[in-house]
């Protein structure tokens, strides 16, 4: 790997860390928001202040697309868009912190898939990394584990997220990735608000609720995309799922930091087995050359 591929797969990295810590953040927004408005009506509104927003931006990136590319775009969008709806249901279904590690789940499922789909060869330390997440997710998250319904809906969500990863490792390019994202979130605006028929959605309650959404559309759902869809022309779908389990980190982080949760080992032991994860996954590159990457992808 060149010196500029090997510098812009770390600004990459570092922008997903902080996608993560976006994400992280919004754990009790989410919590609170949804026990005063639905799901779906929530996640509509959310995903079309977004929308709009970027359409204002990136309107003119987006005439440039090819039909191909709006494809993939659709298809990306109509991924991410149900497994959101699956993922928030099984919510309704099982607790937050199974839902939490059953999510966290993509990162097995993303190498499964690449293997399987992009016919990626892996190395040993990067099946590794993944364990290792898978571990640290658990101690995070999993105090018992009941097999339902919910359960069911939320690794099927894992399954999409997945796909998405891998997907967006195929089909992202740095020159198209703004456009990309904007297509993706419009898809994803339109399946939540066909969710919420046939009353349409329920707008949020109050200006504190509507700041909240507002962070979370334009935070944790446009600016989340770009940065993502841009990360991800330039690192492999495994490399990127890896990175991404951080986002239990960082909401166990704020938990303590606002004095909702006291630190437990679990909390110490699963974040460094996370954080162990990402610097294995961080040095195979380095130390395989571009097989271990494996950055880009036609398909």
């Amino acid at each position: 790997m060149s010196a500029l591929s090997s510098r812009t797969a770390t600004f990459a990295t570092v922008g997903l860390i902080s996608v993560t810590a976006v994400w992280g953040s919004t754990f009790f927004l989410i919590k609170d928001l949804v026990t005063r408005m639905p799901v779906a009506d929530f996640l509509a509104v959310r995903f079309l202040i977004a929308a709009f927003v970027m359409l204002v931006f990136f309107h003119r990136p987006l005439m440039r697309l090819s039909r191909r590319e709006w494809g993939q775009g659709v298809a990306l969008g109509a991924i991410f868009g149900i497994a959101q709806l699956l993922q928030t249901s099984g919510l309704e279904h099982t607790s937050a912190s199974i839902s939490g590690f059953v999510t966290g789940m993509y990162v097995v499922f993303t190498p499964l898939l690449g293997t399987v789909l992009m016919r990626q060869r892996l190395p040993p330390v990067t099946w590794i990394a993944v364990l290792l997440s898978v571990g640290g997710l658990g101690l995070l998250a999993l105090h018992g584990l009941s097999i339902g319904y919910g359960v069911w809906l939320t690794l099927a969500s894992a399954a999409l997220y997945g796909l998405h990863i891998v997907g967006l490792g195929a089909w992202s390019r740095a020159g198209s990735a703004f456009a990309l994202s904007t297509v993706q979130v419009m898809v994803i605006a339109a399946i939540c608000l066909f969710a919420t028929l046939p009353a349409g959605p329920v707008l949020p309650p109050d200006r504190d609720a509507w700041m909240a959404v507002v962070y979370m559309a334009l935070a944790a759902g446009a600016g989340a995309m770009l940065v993502q869809t841009w990360a991800q022309a330039h690192l492999s779908p495994t490399r990127a799922a890896i990175v991404m389990t951080l986002e239990p980190v960082f909401a166990a982080g704020f938990a303590v930091s606002f004095g909702h949760d006291a630190l437990t080992w679990r909390m110490l032991a699963g974040g460094m087995l996370v954080l162990a994860a990402m610097y294995l996954v961080e040095l195979a590159p380095r130390r395989g050359g571009m097989t271990v990457e494996g950055l880009h992808h036609e398909v």
